[in-house]
């Protein structure tokens, strides 16, 4: 038996929608404030029978509309929630105590059963037509949505009533008590005092547990004789304290006569000497013991630490509230376990060891199933796909994806492996960001943040000139402003990746906008030549020779298949000069050294070549080169092509520069180098740099 979904109408940031989970654990993700926290708080009202179910008036979702404001004046706001619990029905196993919990909540009743339960927060009708406070009476002069719900907060609210139904909602049959008990929900928020719910009470957390453990599947006549032993061997070490405190216990007795405590039915106070095993747990003190004989108590520990400790008790807990030897007809039937950001105080190691510990938890029937939220990337990467729930929210709207339902039943190109292995702590931030850029290298993952501070500036400047009375009015397009990040897939593997947020595809997708930023990398291959494969050449060298090649821009029919997406672009270089990220970058900054980074390949004949600054002839750029095949393959395609000699020499310059930095090498560096000529802006020292086109076109469109 499992929780299958949950449907939520006008609950929180919730106005309509429906959650789907699976029967293990359910990884609930996304941004913040994307509704992570309200989902499960949803299923509590349902489900948490001690759990308090009165809402206020700002647990309503936020109406905004004048047709929302008059439907509002007609009918209170309700909040519904249902969620749908399946089963198996096995006609072998009448006494299945799964079934026999949920009968008189039946919806369906098959092989496979079905169960609802549906919590409601409604205005009884008898309180909305009262005569003496009419809701449509209080209500129709309201002019807006906040002035309605003050109404309803100060006139109606206190008269708001919640109800569980059991089985279809339209018979209005209220779910009973005694099954409701035999759910055990257990929620863990993110801001909990553990060491308060561990020790604290009159019925600690730890006392249960160790009631519950106490001669722990021993038999029944075991269990009787170790009683009657404790209390013959307790019995005369209470004869001792009790001794010892009869002269206190004779001083006790006359004040009390002396206040007159004693006047009523001659009573006098005094101590029991029977002590239970119970009693004695009281004594004891929970501590660390460290292999080095070092013992602390566990208030002493880190909240990390605690955390685990609590949880480990919670878990014997709900153990033991399951066990029909222990509670017999008051056992607990379906265990539930929801933990909010099980991360706090956690180290990414202990977060993976953590979360496959509640998987074989699961897996033993121990908890039956459990729902986790969560900001951390290291608990995503480890766990499946399909465990996945990503929620997203976009102007109010939140909207609920399946990472592990959106790639096709056959998958021709296995990208649904490949995500899944792909998916480690850092790569995983594309499901909890807002907005993503996709690139092909380590280069652009590490340059793009800094060229969109450029950008930014660049920008800034350019309003401010525009404005200069509206300067505060400037909408910032870094990164970290926008919720957005940047992940290399090492490669052009963006569409195994697409499918994760396509929603044109799968009603499952992620609707987050996506950008890819992709190379040109032109290729060239023989025409006429048996076995010959397309290799990568030059802009300059690309459809020159038509006669004996074949060629193939990698970006054109990636940008026109996405061209009209509402969601998804992709941006490269110019289809007839550009060729990747770092030649790009020296097409536009032919003479900035700033891009040579000490140590680098032919640093100073790059240097040479950017001095010319378009004055020498194309022999005199030829001169600076070292001689090579490379060399001379640019040379022979610079002198068939039919660019201005302006072109050609940026060409050579960035095609000379390619060859002298590797792929991703020097990045850093560069990145570094960058940053710090840019907190140089308005000196002399700083140097003049531009973004290339397709990088200023792709960061303007995701930040749209």
């Amino acid at each position: 038996m499992y929780i299958s979904k949950i449907k939520i109408n006008n609950f929180r940031n919730f106005k309509e929608k429906e959650v789907e989970f699976t029967e293990g654990v359910n990884v609930i993700i996304g941004h913040n404030n994307a509704g992570k926290t309200n989902l499960l708080k949803a299923l509590s009202l349902v489900l948490d029978f001690a759990g308090s179910k009165r809402l206020g008036i700002d647990d309503f979702h936020k109406a905004s509309t004048a047709t929302t404001l008059d439907d509002l004046k007609k009918e209170p706001p309700k909040v519904t929630i249902e969620v749908t619990i399946k089963g198996k029905h096995d006609v072998t196993k009448p006494d299945n105590d799964d079934l026999v919990t949920v009968s008189n909540w039946l919806t369906k009743l098959d092989t496979e059963y079905e169960a609802l339960l549906t919590y409601e927060f409604f205005l009884p009708a008898k309180e909305k037509d009262n005569p003496k406070r009419k809701y449509e009476d209080l209500l129709k002069d309201a002019q807006d949505i906040k002035q309605a719900q003050k109404i309803i907060e100060h006139d109606f609210l206190r008269y708001y009533v919640y109800r569980v139904w059991g089985g279809k909602k339209d018979n209005l049959n209220q779910a009973d008590s005694e099954s409701l008990q035999k759910i055990d929900f257990q929620f863990l928020d993110a801001i909990r005092d553990v060491e308060r719910d561990m020790f604290s009470g009159r019925n600690t957390l730890l006392r249960d547990v160790m009631n519950y453990f106490l001669d722990h599947e021993e038999p029944d006549e075991i269990k009787k004789k170790n009683k009657n032993k404790f209390r013959e061997e307790i019995a005369p070490i209470v004869k001792s304290v009790q001794d010892r405190l009869q002269n206190g216990k004779a001083q006790i007795k006359t004040y009390s006569r002396n206040t007159g405590a004693s006047f009523h039915g001659n009573a006098e106070p005094d101590f029991d000497d029977s002590i239970s095993e119970q009693d004695i747990f009281s004594a004891l003190r929970l501590i660390i013991r460290f292999e080095t004989g070092i013992d602390i108590p566990v208030s002493h520990n880190g909240l990390g630490y605690n955390n685990l400790v609590f949880m480990s008790l919670l878990l014997a807990k709900m153990q033991s509230d399951t066990s029909k030897d222990y509670k017999g007809s008051n056992a607990k039937v379906f265990s539930i376990l929801s933990i909010e950001e099980p991360e706090a105080h956690l180290h990414p190691a202990m977060q993976y060891k953590f979360l496959k510990f509640l998987d074989q938890n699961r897996t033993q029937n121990k908890v039956r199933q459990i729902f986790v939220s969560t900001h951390s990337t290291h608990i995503t990467s480890a766990v499946q796909l399909d465990d996945i729930i990503c929620l997203h929210n976009e102007q109010g709207e939140t909207i609920v994806g399946y990472p592990g339902k959106v790639f096709q039943d056959n998958d021709p190109k296995n990208s649904k492996k490949y995500v899944q292995r792909f998916l480690d702590a850092t790569k995983s931030d594309m499901l909890f960001a807002q907005k993503v850029i996709l690139v092909e290298g380590l280069a652009e993952q590490l340059l793009i943040p800094t060229l969109v501070k450029y950008i930014n500036t660049e920008r800034k400047e350019k309003f401010e000139q525009e404005n200069p009375d509206k300067k505060d009015a400037y909408k910032s397009i870094l990164l970290e402003d926008n919720h957005i990040t940047v992940i290399n897939v090492s490669g052009r593997y963006f569409e195994h990746f697409l499918h994760l947020f396509d929603t044109q595809k799968s009603p499952f997708a992620i609707p987050k906008k996506v950008v890819c930023i992709t190379d040109r990398d032109p290729e060239r291959k023989k025409n006429n030549t048996q076995g010959a494969k397309f290799k990568k050449c030059y802009p300059f060298e690309y459809k020159q020779n038509g006669c004996d090649y074949e060629y193939k821009d990698n970006a054109y029919s990636l940008i026109n298949k996405y061209n009209a997406h509402s969601k998804i672009r992709f941006f490269s270089q110019d289809g007839e000069k550009g060729k990747t990220f770092e030649y790009d970058l020296v097409l536009y900054n032919q003479t900035s050294k700033i891009l040579i980074i000490d140590g680098m390949t032919n640093e100073e004949a790059l240097k040479e070549l950017m001095d010319f600054d378009d004055n020498g002839s194309i022999d005199d750029y030829f001169s600076k080169i070292y001689e090579s095949a490379e060399k001379n393959r640019i040379e022979n395609g610079i002198n068939a092509c039919a660019w201005d000699d302006k072109d050609k020499k940026k060409a050579i310059v960035a095609a000379y520069y390619l060859n002298s930095v590797g792929k991703g090498e020097n990045a850093l560096d560069l990145s570094v180098t960058l940053g710090e000529n840019l907190s140089k802006k308005g000196t002399l020292e700083y140097q003049e740099f531009q973004v290339p086109q397709y990088i200023k076109d792709a960061i303007e469109w995701i930040c749209q």
